[in-house]
Formats: C-alpha cells, structure tokens, sequence
C-alpha cells in the first residue's frame, strides 16, 4: 500500500489585481513577502505543479492522497478556487483524499468565520469514526483498504498577527486522538496522522516558539513505535525521522510547488507498519 503525501502548495492570486480594500491590513503586510520576499515569483507555477504531482500519483496507483495544510497563499476565495482545480477529481472523494487547513488557509478572521477552507473542501473531513470527534470535524479518521488509517487534526489558528504561526492542536482533540488509537477497528492498521504544523524540525528538534506546534511532544507521546506516522508541512524543507520506540516516523513534506524544490513523498506501508518513504519530484 502507498500513500502519497504533499503539503504547502501555496496557490497565489494576483494581488495587484485586487482591490486593497478587499485584502484587509494582514494583507497589506504580507505583500512585502510576496514582492521583496519572492513568495509570488516562487510560487508563480504552483497550480500547474500541483496538477502535475495529483496525476503522477494517481498514475503510480496511490491508496491515498494527503495534502497537510496551507493550500492557499493568504486564503482568498479565488486562491482556493485554484487548488480545487489543480487537484481535478482527485479531491471529489474522501476515500481517495485528505486534506486539511494551513495557517495560511485561516489567515484572516474573516475567512475562519465564513468557512472558506470548508466550503470547498468539508467533504474531505468525513470520518468513519465520528464518534471521536471534538473539536468541529477534528480528529477524523479514514480507513483505507485494510491496512491502513488516516487521522486528521486542526492546528492551524487565526495569527494574532502576520509573523506568528504556531500551532496548537489543544486538548480536545488529543483526548479524542487517544481514545481512537486504541479502537479495535485500527487494530493492524498503520497509523498516519495528519497535522499541519511540524512536530520536529530538519534536525530533529522543536521549532521555533512562534514558528512550531506547542504540544507537539504531547502528540508524539501518544503515537509510539513504527505503526505510526505524524505526517506535516508549515516548515518548507523535505525531511524523513524515522520511527524509534518511543516515537513515530515523522514526514515533512516541505512546500511541494516551490520553484526548485518540487516534490512530494510516496510512503510505504506493509503489514500494518509504516516500512519506509521514497521523495519524488514531479515532471513538469
């Protein structure tokens, strides 16, 4: 079984095009990032990438398709058009996709409070197991095939303000996440759990306190040994921890469309166990 993994896509509108008014303050600072930055000009073919790595892994027969969160450059309505597009109809159904919100894609109270992120992909939060949720639609949970389980959950929050990005999955959700770990319908299923923010950084440490998730240990803890796998995105570099006893295999999917650092995993599981992951980059 294979289950392919992508995260930080980033599908950018044209900002200029747009009325200021429509953007709102948060906005207005993050353009600095777009121009100066270099954001737009890195992410200037995100939809066509994305495109291209939602074909090839249909193509290589995926299980599964799991996209970690910040789809959107600033979460506007047309930035979410777009990665429903790019993804075609690989995201019309939950059996075959998961995804789930970035901080980018809650960037501005207002596209929290009108369901944004939801209204094009809530059909994506289904769970087979509602009975675990707490905290909205989170944690859900996707049994794919018979050896394998996806969790999803929330970390991603409205920032105060641009510049802090941390996470917090909080204790509802936790609660639920370790009530259903132990239902006996996972029982010989590999584990992949979904979360935005990254519980380990490149090297294997916390991330930086605005930047990382804060109860990122509390997750680990209750995800123990190679059945498990935290799969995540927010840090934009591609990087596999392998599982240990007391803690899951960690997959950092980086930002999959940034220009010239393309790419995705495809991860193995056999036999109820996560066995390894192979990185990809995309033909474009």
């Amino acid at each position: 079984m294979r289950i392919a993994h992508c995260s930080d896509v980033h599908i950018t509108e044209n900002y200029f095009s747009l009325p200021l008014h429509r953007l709102g303050w948060r906005r207005w600072v993050a353009l600095a990032e777009l121009t100066v930055g270099g954001r737009a000009r890195r992410y200037a073919q995100a939809p066509r990438t994305l495109a291209a790595i939602a074909t090839e892994a249909q193509a290589r027969q995926v299980d599964h398709f799991i996209l970690s969160g910040d789809l959107t450059a600033y979460a506007l309505e047309g930035e979410f058009l777009g990665a429903r597009r790019a993804l075609g109809t690989l995201a019309d159904d939950p059996r075959r996709c998961t995804v789930i919100p970035g901080n980018h894609d809650v960037f501005t109270p207002g596209s929290h409070r009108t369901g944004r992120f939801a209204r094009h992909f809530g059909h994506l939060l289904e769970s087979d197991l509602p009975e675990y949720r707490r905290e909205g639609a989170f944690p859900f949970v996707r049994l794919v095939g018979t050896e394998a389980a996806v969790v999803g959950l929330l970390s991603a929050r409205v920032p105060h303000a641009p510049g802090l990005s941390y996470g917090v999955i909080g204790p509802a959700q936790l609660e639920g996440l370790a009530a259903l770990v132990k239902d006996a319908r996972l029982a010989g299923r590999a584990v992949l759990v979904t979360v935005h923010h990254a519980p380990l950084n490149p090297k294997g440490r916390p991330d930086r306190w605005h930047h990382g998730l804060r109860d990122a240990d509390a997750l680990l803890r209750l995800l123990p040994g190679p059945r498990y796998a935290v799969l995540h995105g927010h840090i934009h570099h591609r990087y596999h921890h392998p599982a240990t006893a007391e803690r899951p295999h960690v997959f950092g999917a980086g930002s999959s469309t940034e220009a010239g650092n393309e790419g995705y995993w495809l991860i193995d599981v056999a036999g109820g166990q996560i066995t390894g992951g192979q990185q990809y980059t995309p033909v474009l």
